[in-house]
């Protein structure tokens, strides 16, 4: 890292690359089972969404298999 070679005024801002912090973070707390079931099934619906929203949504993305007419609009055929 690029070190200042004149000096700084202030000593903490020359000694903060060095600061090392001797706070720890509280423990985590454990889940219990209902915050583990509710967790799972919002990860199941939301799975399940994804899912259901692909099988219902490929057929609208495949091409029409079944030759079209025309495009020429109906009234047009009596003519």
């Amino acid at each position: 890292m690029f070190r200042r070679r004149e000096p700084v005024p202030f000593a903490f801002v020359a000694e903060a690359d060095r600061f090392r912090s001797n706070v720890t973070p509280p423990p985590r707390e454990s889940l219990g089972k209902t915050q583990i079931a509710a967790r799972s099934l919002v990860g199941l619906t939301v799975v399940a969404g994804l899912a259901g929203s692909l099988l219902f949504g490929m057929p609208a993305l495949e091409p029409d298999k079944a030759p079209a007419k025309s495009q020429q609009p109906e009234a047009s055929e009596g003519r």
